[in-house]
């Protein structure tokens, strides 16, 4: 176990402010107790106000400034915010949306991942940035454009996307003997069907616009080369900076953003960050009803953001920050509540407490101008203290007097895999149904019962060291994948949609699931209307998804009427509905009783994470706690050290 040291920074716009406050800002953000600033990633106008016309004074002076008052700056490339004059140069580097509409310019990430033009004019600003900070002494990390495929801005029907696409695919059917083997892509998709099938690549388009559903092959295949598009992107970036600089690189990725692969684009980074604003994802992106809404308006989901702080330590291999943490209201949710007195500082231990070396909080001055007017600061647009800087200088002083956090393999481990959220969204057989929201569903079991979890890709082969093994709808599963989990010593409990399409999304035979050492078939499947749910035998309830179990797997839980919903065989464990949270922990506490894994019924929005030596208590409660001997506050937060 590696001790971690661990920091708060903030995200700062010096190109925002009159100059003669930036010593006093530098001043202020060092007596908070911050030790990294972010700055830079949405300059690109202010860097080169017209073409080829260079204007680094300003960000010379604002790295001088901060790095001279003891701060460590990240600086971020501007590639999210390309200028007004860049569109006069490149008019059709704009995105277009499935309808065809482009995104027209007066925001941000306004470009398409695709457009040859642009990607050149993204190689010039980063490496004129690189060579002129590479070897700077206070710039300490780069970050690499601005949360990829937010704002939906990930997929682009664009005629630079259809080119690039068709050379994706002929690259992707080129065999030894064939040179893009059309043949080979009409028999991978199926496309008898229906007449599809095509005489050249150049004759394929985008699949949007059809007349019904486009096939689903050519839809998944699209999702993935939009993915690569993202991190040949990256990459881009990347192989730039590295050639002038030896400070680490990064990207902070954002809360439920599963449209690319991010670990394909971390295989290319230093560390992960992400962007952790707790209580507008609970009202944007958490899928929770208006009751658990209402108990979490001001603490934000329980889980949520845990779930992301263990995805992103996997994608950073380890090494990952919140680059930008709510310090306070935001703009951009259909409600906007400030946090609960505590939430900022219990937010913060929280992320420590899985692991993050740093945590920033965005931003430091709340702006009095343009879209995000109303998302609150460190400071008010006045300069002076908001809300949430108390509680930034509390962690601060307690950052100050705390032992290193050592971080140590969970008993449990979760695999995530953006390539099945792809095929999920492509084919989600029933109204609402995701691969996240079954993911989060299965996290939320295993933290009611009070265990920690690391997330591992899909690739990973090497089990060994974990109790339990979870792998919730994994629909595409290679074959070593599926040997690797036989052959582990875990419980190992998959599905459901667990291997249910090959890799050009058909029906696979023999039929799925087809895991080595477990007899069962999936005979047939079914998705439920919401107010239709299943009561299992002995409490709990199936509902939304549901697939017909065949074999001689013994079955472990039924259904009222005496039909099998889970079976068991060995060591592995097949789910073959989508269970209620009643179920899933009913499943989750045979499993890890088989594992001689103890667990702790939790209460409603009372977490803990276990690291090291060390236990974190959480309540995301806005009332006290009592439990097992201990009394939490509101928002309260109890480092217990573990024998």
């Amino acid at each position: 176990m590696t001790p971690l040291n661990r920091a708060l920074g903030t995200c700062y716009y010096p190109e925002q402010w009159p100059r003669e406050i930036w010593e006093e800002d530098a001043r202020r953000m060092v007596e908070a107790g911050l030790t990294w600033v972010r700055i830079g990633e949405f300059a690109w106008q202010r860097l080169e106000p017209a073409y080829g016309h260079y204007t680094f004074d300003w960000l010379d002076e604002a790295i001088e400034v901060l790095g001279a008052a003891g701060l460590k700056v990240v600086l971020g490339t501007p590639t999210a915010t390309p200028p007004r004059w860049m569109l006069d140069r490149h008019p059709d580097m704009i995105a277009l949306d499935s309808e065809g509409r482009p995104r027209k310019f007066g925001s941000r990430r306004h470009y398409c991942f695709s457009h040859e033009g642009y990607k050149a004019e993204c190689a010039r600003i980063v490496t004129a940035l690189a060579e002129r900070y590479g070897r700077n002494p206070h710039v300490a990390a780069w970050q690499t454009d601005n949360e990829y495929g937010c704002h939906d801005t990930t997929i682009s029907y664009s005629d630079a996307a259809r080119t690039a696409f068709q050379g994706w695919l002929r690259n992707r059917f080129t065999s030894d003997k064939n040179d893009g083997d059309i043949a080979a892509l009409n028999d991978a998709w199926g496309n008898v069907f229906w007449s599809m099938s095509y005489d050249s690549f150049d004759q394929i388009d985008l699949p949007n616009l059809t007349v019904t559903e486009p096939n689903l092959a050519h839809s998944l295949a699209f999702r993935r080369f939009s993915s690569d598009q993202v991190v040949a992107f990256n990459r881009m970036q990347v192989d730039i900076l590295r050639a002038h600089t030896d400070a680490p690189l990064s990207h902070n990725y954002m809360g439920r953003i599963t449209d690319f692969d991010h670990f394909k684009v971390g295989e290319d980074l230093d560390f992960a960050t992400w962007d952790s604003y707790p209580l507008g994802f609970l009202e944007d992106r958490v899928g929770a009803d208006a009751e658990r809404q209402r108990t979490f308006a001001k603490q934000g989901d329980p889980d949520f953001q845990a779930l992301h702080h263990d995805l992103y330590r996997a994608v950073g291999r380890g090494r990952w920050w919140v680059m930008e943490q709510q310090p306070g209201p935001v703009n951009w949710a259909p409600y906007n509540p400030a946090p609960l007195p505590g939430m900022v500082r219990l937010w913060t231990w929280e992320a420590f407490a899985h692991g993050a070396e740093a945590v920033c909080y965005f931003r430091w001055r709340q702006a009095p101008f343009a879209q995000e007017q109303m998302h609150a600061g460190l400071l008010r647009p006045d300069s002076a203290d908001a809300r949430g800087l108390d509680e930034v200088r509390q962690v601060a002083a307690e950052l100050a007097q705390a032992p290193q956090v050592q971080q140590g393999r969970a008993p449990v481990a979760m695999i995530f895999d953006y390539d099945a959220d792809f095929a999920w969204t492509v084919q989600p057989h029933g109204a609402g149904l995701s691969y996240f929201g079954l993911v989060f569903e299965w996290y939320k079991a295993f933290r009611s019962l009070g265990l920690s979890i690391d997330i591992l890709p899909a690739s990973t082969r090497d089990f060994a060291g974990y109790s339990v093994i979870a792998a919730p709808g994994l629909i595409h599963m290679s074959e070593d994948l599926k040997a690797a989990l036989t052959a582990s010593e875990a419980q190992v409990v998959l599905g459901p949609r667990s291997a249910a399409r090959n890799g050009e999304m058909s029906i696979p035979v023999p039929l799925p699931p087809a895991i080595p050492g477990l007899d069962v078939t999936v005979s047939y499947v079914e998705s439920l209307r919401p107010d239709m749910p299943v009561p299992l035998a002995g409490g709990g309830h199936l509902h939304l998804y549901r697939e017909a179990l065949e074999g001689t797997a013994k079955a472990t839980l039924l259904d009222e009427e005496g039909f099998a919903v889970v079976v068991a065989q060995g060591h592995l464990t097949y789910v073959g509905a989508w269970l209620d949270q009643t179920g899933l922990r009913r499943v989750i506490t045979h499993a890890c009783q088989n594992a001689d894994i103890a667990t702790i019924d939790l209460p409603e929005g009372l977490r803990i994470r276990d690291c090291g030596h060390e236990r974190f208590w959480l309540n995301y409660n806005a009332h006290a706690i009592q439990f097992d001997g201990l009394t939490l506050e509101p928002a309260g937060v109890y480092r217990q050290p573990l024998a």
